[in-house]
Protein backbone atom coordinates (compact mmCIF):
# COMPACT_ATOMS: atom_id res chain seq x y z
CA UNK A 1 0.00 0.00 0.00
CA UNK A 2 0.90 3.38 -0.62
CA UNK A 3 1.88 6.25 2.16
CA UNK A 4 -0.76 8.23 0.71
CA UNK A 5 -3.36 5.25 0.17
CA UNK A 6 -2.78 5.06 4.47
CA UNK A 7 -5.30 6.09 7.00
CA UNK A 8 -3.87 9.31 8.90
CA UNK A 9 -3.92 7.31 12.45
CA UNK A 10 -1.89 4.51 10.74
CA UNK A 11 0.46 6.46 8.59
CA UNK A 12 1.31 8.51 12.30
CA UNK A 13 1.19 4.91 13.95
CA UNK A 14 4.34 4.10 11.49
CA UNK A 15 5.92 7.22 12.36
CA UNK A 16 6.12 6.82 15.84
CA UNK A 17 7.06 3.26 15.49
CA UNK A 18 11.01 2.13 15.55
CA UNK A 19 10.73 1.70 11.93
CA UNK A 20 13.47 4.02 10.36
CA UNK A 21 11.04 4.42 7.59
CA UNK A 22 8.92 5.91 6.53
CA UNK A 23 10.70 9.32 8.68
CA UNK A 24 11.62 12.65 8.28
CA UNK A 25 11.25 12.55 4.81
CA UNK A 26 8.42 11.56 3.74
CA UNK A 27 6.88 13.64 6.74
CA UNK A 28 8.23 16.69 5.27
CA UNK A 29 7.01 15.49 1.67
CA UNK A 30 3.47 15.02 3.14
CA UNK A 31 3.69 18.43 5.30
CA UNK A 32 4.62 20.03 1.45
CA UNK A 33 1.40 18.31 0.00
CA UNK A 34 -0.90 19.29 2.58
CA UNK A 35 0.49 22.92 2.32
CA UNK A 36 0.05 22.43 -1.45
CA UNK A 37 -3.59 21.42 -0.56
CA UNK A 38 -4.38 24.62 1.42
CA UNK A 39 -3.39 26.55 -1.33
CA UNK A 40 -5.63 25.17 -3.51
CA UNK A 41 -8.42 25.59 -1.11
CA UNK A 42 -8.34 28.97 -0.84
CA UNK A 43 -8.62 29.79 -4.55
CA UNK A 44 -11.67 27.58 -4.55
CA UNK A 45 -13.26 29.38 -1.83
CA UNK A 46 -11.98 32.50 -3.39
CA UNK A 47 -13.28 32.09 -7.33
CA UNK A 48 -16.90 31.42 -5.91
CA UNK A 49 -16.97 35.11 -4.61
CA UNK A 50 -18.12 37.52 -7.11
CA UNK A 51 -15.69 40.11 -6.20
CA UNK A 52 -12.88 37.99 -7.40
CA UNK A 53 -14.82 37.29 -10.49
CA UNK A 54 -11.87 39.24 -12.72
CA UNK A 55 -9.13 37.10 -11.13
CA UNK A 56 -11.17 33.89 -11.97
CA UNK A 57 -8.83 32.60 -15.01
CA UNK A 58 -5.41 32.97 -13.07
CA UNK A 59 -7.18 31.51 -9.79
CA UNK A 60 -8.18 28.48 -11.49
CA UNK A 61 -4.90 27.95 -13.02
CA UNK A 62 -3.22 28.58 -9.64
CA UNK A 63 -5.31 25.85 -8.38
CA UNK A 64 -4.71 23.16 -10.90
CA UNK A 65 -0.94 23.61 -10.35
CA UNK A 66 -1.29 23.88 -6.68
CA UNK A 67 -3.13 20.03 -6.94
CA UNK A 68 -0.71 18.65 -9.71
CA UNK A 69 1.90 19.46 -7.09
CA UNK A 70 -0.21 18.28 -4.33
CA UNK A 71 -0.17 14.76 -5.89
CA UNK A 72 3.34 14.64 -6.92
CA UNK A 73 4.61 15.37 -3.68
CA UNK A 74 2.24 12.43 -2.21
CA UNK A 75 4.42 10.10 -4.94
CA UNK A 76 7.47 11.20 -3.35
CA UNK A 77 6.40 10.11 0.27
CA UNK A 78 7.03 6.73 -1.28
CA UNK A 79 10.20 7.30 -3.17
CA UNK A 80 11.56 8.85 -0.31
CA UNK A 81 10.86 5.43 1.83
CA UNK A 82 11.62 3.31 -1.20
CA UNK A 83 15.38 5.22 -1.47
CA UNK A 84 16.06 4.83 2.18
CA UNK A 85 15.15 1.12 2.18
CA UNK A 86 17.56 0.54 -1.13
CA UNK A 87 20.47 1.71 1.15
CA UNK A 88 19.18 -0.55 3.66
CA UNK A 89 19.13 -3.59 1.50
CA UNK A 90 22.14 -2.51 0.12
CA UNK A 91 23.77 -2.54 3.99
CA UNK A 92 22.44 -6.26 3.86
CA UNK A 93 24.51 -7.56 0.40
CA UNK A 94 27.43 -9.92 1.17
CA UNK A 95 30.89 -8.62 1.65
CA UNK A 96 33.15 -12.08 1.79
CA UNK A 97 35.30 -11.26 -1.36
CA UNK A 98 36.87 -7.62 -3.38
CA UNK A 99 34.15 -8.83 -6.04
CA UNK A 100 30.93 -8.24 -3.25
CA UNK A 101 33.13 -5.69 -1.27
CA UNK A 102 33.05 -3.70 -4.68
CA UNK A 103 29.38 -4.47 -5.49
CA UNK A 104 27.91 -3.78 -2.17
CA UNK A 105 29.89 -0.33 -2.22
CA UNK A 106 28.25 1.08 -5.54
CA UNK A 107 24.67 -0.07 -4.24
CA UNK A 108 25.05 1.49 -1.45
CA UNK A 109 26.14 4.78 -3.13
CA UNK A 110 23.23 4.36 -5.67
CA UNK A 111 21.04 4.44 -2.45
CA UNK A 112 22.62 7.57 -1.16
CA UNK A 113 22.40 9.28 -4.08
CA UNK A 114 18.40 8.66 -4.42
CA UNK A 115 18.41 9.42 -0.56
CA UNK A 116 19.61 12.86 -1.95
CA UNK A 117 17.44 13.72 -5.16
CA UNK A 118 14.35 12.66 -3.69
CA UNK A 119 14.23 15.62 -0.84
CA UNK A 120 16.13 17.88 -3.14
CA UNK A 121 12.58 17.33 -5.65
CA UNK A 122 10.23 18.03 -2.26
CA UNK A 123 12.23 20.80 -2.00
CA UNK A 124 11.92 22.19 -5.51
CA UNK A 125 8.41 20.96 -5.96
CA UNK A 126 7.30 22.60 -2.36
CA UNK A 127 9.47 25.69 -3.36
CA UNK A 128 6.90 26.23 -6.60
CA UNK A 129 3.90 25.69 -4.29
CA UNK A 130 5.32 28.43 -2.17
CA UNK A 131 5.75 30.67 -5.27
CA UNK A 132 1.87 30.16 -6.03
CA UNK A 133 0.63 30.60 -2.43
CA UNK A 134 2.09 34.39 -2.85
CA UNK A 135 0.63 34.94 -6.06
CA UNK A 136 -2.60 34.76 -4.08
CA UNK A 137 -1.76 37.62 -2.07
CA UNK A 138 -3.88 40.73 -2.69
CA UNK A 139 -6.60 38.56 -4.38
CA UNK A 140 -7.90 36.11 -2.06
CA UNK A 141 -10.87 35.38 0.31
CA UNK A 142 -9.78 36.82 3.48
CA UNK A 143 -11.71 34.67 5.30
CA UNK A 144 -9.28 31.89 4.09
CA UNK A 145 -6.38 34.09 5.45
CA UNK A 146 -5.34 31.42 7.89
CA UNK A 147 -5.83 28.53 5.54
CA UNK A 148 -3.06 30.54 3.57
CA UNK A 149 -1.23 31.36 6.48
CA UNK A 150 -0.74 27.79 7.66
CA UNK A 151 -0.14 26.36 3.60
CA UNK A 152 2.73 28.72 3.71
CA UNK A 153 4.06 27.01 7.47
CA UNK A 154 3.37 23.55 5.93
CA UNK A 155 5.11 24.58 2.66
CA UNK A 156 8.25 25.72 4.55
CA UNK A 157 8.36 22.95 7.13
CA UNK A 158 8.45 20.68 4.29
CA UNK A 159 10.82 22.58 2.01
CA UNK A 160 13.36 22.80 5.11
CA UNK A 161 12.93 19.02 6.59
CA UNK A 162 13.72 17.71 3.32
CA UNK A 163 16.90 20.29 3.08
CA UNK A 164 17.77 18.53 6.32
CA UNK A 165 17.78 15.14 4.39
CA UNK A 166 19.37 16.90 1.93
CA UNK A 167 22.34 17.54 4.19
CA UNK A 168 22.59 14.12 5.92
CA UNK A 169 23.30 12.44 2.92
CA UNK A 170 25.69 14.53 0.82
CA UNK A 171 28.42 13.71 3.60
CA UNK A 172 28.39 10.01 3.15
CA UNK A 173 28.67 10.63 -0.89
CA UNK A 174 31.91 9.54 -2.37
CA UNK A 175 31.28 11.14 -5.63
CA UNK A 176 31.92 14.92 -4.31
CA UNK A 177 30.99 16.80 -7.35
CA UNK A 178 27.69 15.27 -6.99
CA UNK A 179 27.40 16.55 -3.22
CA UNK A 180 28.75 19.62 -4.25
CA UNK A 181 25.90 20.24 -6.85
CA UNK A 182 23.25 18.57 -4.47
CA UNK A 183 24.47 21.08 -1.84
CA UNK A 184 24.31 24.28 -3.93
CA UNK A 185 20.49 23.18 -5.91
CA UNK A 186 19.32 23.11 -1.98
CA UNK A 187 21.04 25.98 -0.78
CA UNK A 188 19.59 27.78 -4.00
CA UNK A 189 15.88 26.82 -3.42
CA UNK A 190 16.07 28.18 0.38
CA UNK A 191 17.38 31.09 -0.65
CA UNK A 192 13.91 31.65 -3.37
CA UNK A 193 11.36 30.22 -0.62
CA UNK A 194 12.78 32.12 2.32
CA UNK A 195 11.05 35.87 1.12
CA UNK A 196 8.33 34.00 -0.29
CA UNK A 197 7.77 32.50 3.18
CA UNK A 198 8.20 35.86 5.16
CA UNK A 199 6.27 37.67 2.82
CA UNK A 200 3.01 35.52 3.05
CA UNK A 201 3.33 35.62 7.12
CA UNK A 202 4.20 39.02 7.04
CA UNK A 203 0.60 40.18 5.51
CA UNK A 204 -1.23 36.96 6.89
CA UNK A 205 -0.10 38.22 9.83
CA UNK A 206 -1.25 41.58 9.26
CA UNK A 207 -4.98 40.63 7.63
CA UNK A 208 -5.52 38.48 11.02
CA UNK A 209 -4.13 40.36 13.88
CA UNK A 210 -1.56 37.91 14.62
Amino acid sequence: MKLAEMRVDAFSEALASDAPAPGGGSAAALEAAMGAGLVAMVCRLTEEKAQFARYRAELLAVQEQAETLRLKLLDVMDQDTEAFLQVSRAFTLPKRTDEEQAARSAAIQKGLEACTKTPLEVMKLAEEALELAASLLGRFNENTASDLGVAGLSLQAGLRGAWLNVCINVGSLKDKALAQDCRERGEALLAKAQPLAERLSAQVGQIVGA
